[in-house]
């Protein structure tokens, strides 16, 4: 069966910097998220993503490549079908006084529940991390879903 991808660019007025963090310290991500990012964040390292308030690991996989502030590349599925993963990738870009963040989310298997699932959250998870970055509040992030 044919694999399927999601893209999704946002722009984001912050240095890359500030938007690699975002993505991998999770103080950061449990306030724009409601989740905690957690790994050294090293190729080959193992990377968890738990609820903040219960510790229920609800995304894992591993760190594919790491490229500070630039890229991350890394291996996601639900913890009862760890052997089912895909593959997300932040790509950051300066652009004058802001980055261009491109969230690839592929190698997802058309039709799945990880692939409807993230058609609807990663919109909504990069709309609250630009708007936290830029503002200091997040938005309700899982507003009107079932998360």
């Amino acid at each position: 069966m044919t694999k399927t991808a999601f893209v999704y660019v946002t722009y984001i007025s912050a240095p890359r910097e500030k938007v690699f963090q975002a993505i991998t310290d999770r103080e950061f991500t449990r306030k724009y998220w409601g989740h905690d990012n957690v790994s050294d964040w090293k190729p080959g390292s193992a990377w968890k993503h738990q609820d903040a308030a219960s510790g229920r690991v609800r995304i894992l996989g591993e760190v594919l490549e790491s490229r500070p502030p630039h890229r991350l590349v890394i291996s996601w599925a639900f913890p009862d079908n760890a052997a089912q993963r895909s593959r997300v990738a932040f790509d950051i870009v300066p652009l004058a006084d802001m980055v261009k963040l491109t969230v690839t989310h592929d190698e997802l298997e058309p039709g799945s529940e990880m692939d409807r699932a993230i058609r609807a959250g990663w919109p909504r998870v990069a709309a609250s991390l630009k708007t936290y970055i830029e503002t200091g509040k997040a938005l309700d992030t899982w507003a009107g879903m079932e998360h």
